[in-house]
């Protein structure tokens, strides 16, 4: 491209337009393979729709369909007339599942923001070793700690309560780690002290300021906290079938046999619907929590 200029005499200014190194095959090769990494990452998601609508002749045909010959919609009829016959209505259940994730997603999120406040932006003797703490306590499985936790949950008489299921939520390590890596990534310490100059309290500065300024770190932990929560199932600590969640009673249903096949695969669609949805809503959020937190896999 070419510009002639007047300033007393006459320029040519030749501007020089950078080529970018990509070409169309280039960019066809890179779509198909992520096509393909994309379709071979979701054939788990394919074959539980799958199995939710396959009749049961069709579960032990080999090589598996990952998408049934002959759709139906017996299996779901199944599980209904299945859960109709329970000690409890159906809808006790789902109340319990929905209660214990939506308490316990919030005092995770709540409880894990207000303690990475301080351990991100403030100073105080053994910071260190409590997030130190933090981190060692990340590489313990939920397993390891049962027993622990069944102890504690004895000592407090909260064996067979909604407490049980849902103060051991608080506690999660990741949460409070995820918040605090990004509280101090993203949380200028000028914006602080300028709030601080114009006499702003510690509570005005963490729910005005600090917590819209990191959600997507608590939106990324809304989906962890889903996913755990929502998967409770065989729990040791609750007896009375009042008190079982949804998993729970659809995982008696299931182990009734081989001719519960069909059922099982219902029952593996509920259950996935609301982690995914979850996932689906907040999961642009999830790269740039992970990116500033510094995890990587």
């Amino acid at each position: 491209m070419r510009f002639k200029l007047k300033t007393g005499r006459r320029k040519t200014v030749k501007l020089i337009k950078k080529r970018v190194n990509r070409s169309f095959g280039g960019d066809a090769a890179l779509f198909l393979f992520l096509l393909v990494v994309s379709l071979f990452m979701s054939l788990p998601m394919i074959y539980a729709i799958g199995n939710a609508f396959k009749p049961l002749e069709e579960f032990w045909v080999f090589p598996p369909h990952f998408i049934p010959r002959r759709f139906t919609s017996q299996n779901f009829i199944d599980l209904g007339a299945m859960m109709n016959t329970s000690l409890v209505p159906f809808s006790r259940y789902i109340f319990n599942s929905v209660f214990v994730t939506a308490v316990g997603t919030a005092g995770l999120v709540l409880l894990s923001s207000m303690c990475a406040y301080p351990l991100a932006k403030k100073k105080f003797p053994g910071q260190k070793i409590i997030f130190g703490t933090i981190v060692t306590a990340l590489m313990f499985s939920p397993a390891v700690t049962a027993i622990p936790n069944y102890m504690v949950m004895s000592f407090l008489d909260w064996i067979d309560t909604y407490q049980a299921l849902i103060v051991p939520a608080f506690g999660m390590p990741i949460g409070l780690y995820l918040m605090k890596q990004f509280m101090e990534q993203m949380i200028p310490d000028t914006l602080l002290e300028a709030a601080d100059i114009d006499g702003a309290t510690e509570r005005y500065k963490f729910f005005v300021i600090i917590m819209p300024m990191v959600r997507p770190a608590w939106l990324t932990l809304i989906i962890f906290a889903v996913q755990a929560l929502w998967g409770i199932g065989n729990n040791t600590m609750i007896f009375s079938e009042q008190y079982k969640t949804l998993p729970n009673a659809l995982s008696q249903i299931v182990t009734g046999g081989l001719a519960r096949a069909g059922v099982g695969g219902a029952v593996g669609l509920l259950l996935m619907i609301v982690p995914v949805l979850i996932f689906l809503l907040t999961q642009s959020n999830i790269i740039e929590t992970m990116a500033t937190s510094g995890i990587k896999e």
